[in-house]
């Protein structure tokens, strides 16, 4: 039995995955991860890193970030406490989606999962205070193959359902895409 349900969200791009947790009196249990499963959900990398975040204040923004390659990386991307709309814009040289975004809420009570194959930019806005995030990511993080798009900017046309309270000054100072902008080669 598969402990978790995998839509797609974009053709060869992101996938929500939700864990189907098991419950009897003493509490729950729910995989969060298991490489032979997901593997039908398109994740065929080694996990490399795995991260916690936690972001105290509702309507901060942490994103849009991408690594390049080599060490372009896939993401699989969980709420564990609190509530997140998570959204993964597609920056891969040539393909018929570019710059195009898909957004999911994750939360602690709804066990969705957001599994963002390399090529594509990611972040989340938080939608209440105290969420906390866990990351498995395929490939280390590399400073000097970091990237990202500013949040805010008008070319992805991302509709954040908050008013921004919060964002680093790094991704605040990231410019905006030009025309000659064509995507990461990967």
């Amino acid at each position: 039995m598969s402990r978790f349900t995998v839509t797609e969200l974009m053709p060869d791009g992101p996938r929500l995955v939700v864990r189907h947790p098991l419950a009897d009196a003493r509490g729950s249990f729910a995989r969060l991860f298991c490489d032979d499963e997901l593997a039908g959900a398109g994740w065929r990398w080694p996990v490399r890193q795995a991260n916690h975040s936690v972001t105290a204040q509702a309507g901060s923004i942490r994103g849009m970030h991408f690594q390049h390659p080599p060490h372009a990386e896939a993401k699989l991307v969980m709420c564990l406490r609190g509530a997140v709309c998570d959204v993964a814009v597609d920056v891969r040289a040539g393909s018929p989606t570019l710059l195009r975004s898909v957004m999911h809420e994750l939360s602690g009570a709804n066990g969705a999962a957001m599994l963002i194959p390399p090529g594509f930019a990611h972040g989340f806005q938080t939608l209440g205070d105290g969420a906390e995030l866990l990351y498995f990511h395929s490939a280390p993080y590399v400073p000097a193959a970091e990237d990202g798009l500013h949040p805010l900017d008008p070319r992805l046309a991302i509709a954040w359902p908050r008013q921004v309270t919060a964002m680093s000054d790094r991704d605040a100072a990231r410019p905006h895409l030009t025309a000659s902008f064509t995507g990461v080669r990967l």
